[in-house]
C-alpha cells in the first residue's frame, strides 16, 4: 500500500518525493560507512523519528565519521563534545557573561546549538555534567539562568561509549538513556570493505568527485519527520506493541521495562522504518524490526543477557496477522 500521488509545492512544481530523499540520505551516508546498510538504515530511522542515537563500540568503527557523514548529508551544523571528567554543564549548554561596555549579560551559546551534536564517550563525565543533556533531548530547549532557550528543531545527539574500558567511567542513568531512541554497535566492516576502505585512503585524491551530491536540506528533514508522524498504525499493531511493552516490564529477568517515552519512541521507529520501506502504514514486522536496539538502550536486566531476553519477549508474544 504505497503513496502514489504526486507532491507539489505552493507552485504547483513536483517537489521531491520522501522515497527520493531519503534514498538520497541512504546513498550519502551508504558512500562513507562502506558495508554497514543495515546500521545506516537504522540511524536514518532515527533521524526521521526524532529520536537520538547511542553508538556503543570500540573504537576506530566510524562512529565519529558516520556523525559527520549526518550533517553533511542534511547540510546541518555539527558540534562535538569530547566528554571527561572535568567537563562542566555550561560546556554543552552555554553560559551568560557580562559585558561591561552595554552593562548586560549576553549568552554563548554551547554546542547543543548544533542541528547535530556528537556527544564522544559521554559516560566518561560526570553524572552531573550528563544531566545537562536531559532537557536538551527530551524538549529541545535548555534553561539557562531561569530563561529558556529554543534548541534547532532537528537537533540530533549521537552519543559514543565504549563498551569495554570502564576504568574512569560514569555509567548512563536510567532517564539519561531513556532520553535515547535507540542503541546500535556499527562492529567491524567485512573482508570486502576492509578492502575498499584501504583502496580509497591510497587513492584518496581520485574519489572525492564519486561522493553522492547532497540533495536534502535541514527544511528537507523537518518535512520528512512531520511526514513520519502521519504514517498510519493500525489499531491491531498498537495493541502488538502495547503487549510488548507489558511483556518487558513483566518479564521474570527484567528490573526496568520500556516507559510511556520508550513505547513512544518505539512506535515512532516503527513508523520511520515504514517510511524508509516505502509505506505509509506500521507492520508487525516494522514494529519487531527495530525493536533489539529500542529495547537494548532502556532493558535493566539481571542473571541473563539482555540480548537473550529480549529474543524471549519477541518470541513469546504473538503478532497479529496484518494484510
Amino acid at each position: 500500500m504505497n503513496t502514489t500521488h504526486e507532491e507539489t509545492s505552493e507552485s504547483g512544481a513536483p517537489c521531491p518525493t520522501a522515497t527520493a530523499q531519503v534514498a538520497s540520505l541512504q546513498a550519502f551516508l551508504r558512500h562513507v560507512l562502506l558495508g554497514k546498510d543495515e546500521q545506516i538504515d537504522m540511524v536514518i530511522a532515527c533521524l526521521l523519528a526524532r529520536g537520538h542515537l547511542l553508538l556503543d563500540d570500540l573504537p576506530g568503527t566510524g562512529k565519529t565519521t558516520l556523525a559527520k557523514a549526518i550533517a553533511g548529508a542534511i547540510q546541518g551544523q555539527l558540534a562535538r563534545v569530547q566528554c571527561t571528567p572535568d567537563l562542566m554543564p555550561a560546556d554543552i549548554t552555554g553560559f551568560s557573561v557580562y559585558n561591561q561596555k552595554t552593562r548586560e549579560f549576553e549568552f554563548n551559546q554551547g554546542p547543543v546549538f548544533a542541528d547535530v551534536l556528537l556527544s564522544d564517550e559521554i559516560n566518561r563525565t560526570t553524572p552531573r555534567t550528563q544531566s545537562a543533556m536531559l532537557e536538551a533531548m527530551a524538549e529541545r530547549q535548555v534553561t539557562i539562568d531561569g530563561k529558556p532557550h529554543a534548541l534547532s528543531p532537528t537537533f540530533f545527539v549521537i552519543a559514543t561509549q565504549n563498551p569495554i574500558d570502564s576504568h574512569g567511567a560514569y555509567p548512563l542513568p536510567e532517564a539519561q538513556l531513556d532520553r535515547f531512541a535507540i542503541k546500535l554497535k556499527i562492529g567491524y566492516p567485512d573482508r570486502e570493505a576492509q578492502r575498499q576502505i584501504l583502496n580509497r585512503e591510497v587513492h584518496s585524491h581520485d574519489k572525492e568527485d564519486e561522493a553522492p551530491k547532497t540533495s536534502i536540506s535541514l527544511a528537507d528533514l523537518v518535512v520528512l519527520q512531520q511526514k513520519v508522524q502521519q504514517v498510519s498504525v493500525h489499531p491491531r499493531v498498537t495493541d502488538y506493541l502495547i503487549d510488548l511493552v507489558e511483556a518487558s516490564r513483566s518479564d521474570i529477568a527484567v528490573d526496568l521495562g520500556v516507559s510511556p517515552r520508550g513505547m513512544m519512541q518505539w512506535q515512532a521507529m516503527a513508523q520511520a522504518w515504514a517510511m524508509l520501506n516505502q509505506r505509509s502504514f506500521v507492520t508487525p514486522c516494522d514494529v519487531a524490526q527495530v525493536a533489539h536496539p529500542v529495547l537494548s538502550v532502556r532493558l535493566i536486566t539481571h542473571g541473563e543477557a539482555t540480548d537473550d531476553v529480549i529474543a524471549r519477549i519477541m518470541k513469546d508474544v504473538p503478532a497479529p496477522e496484518y494484510k
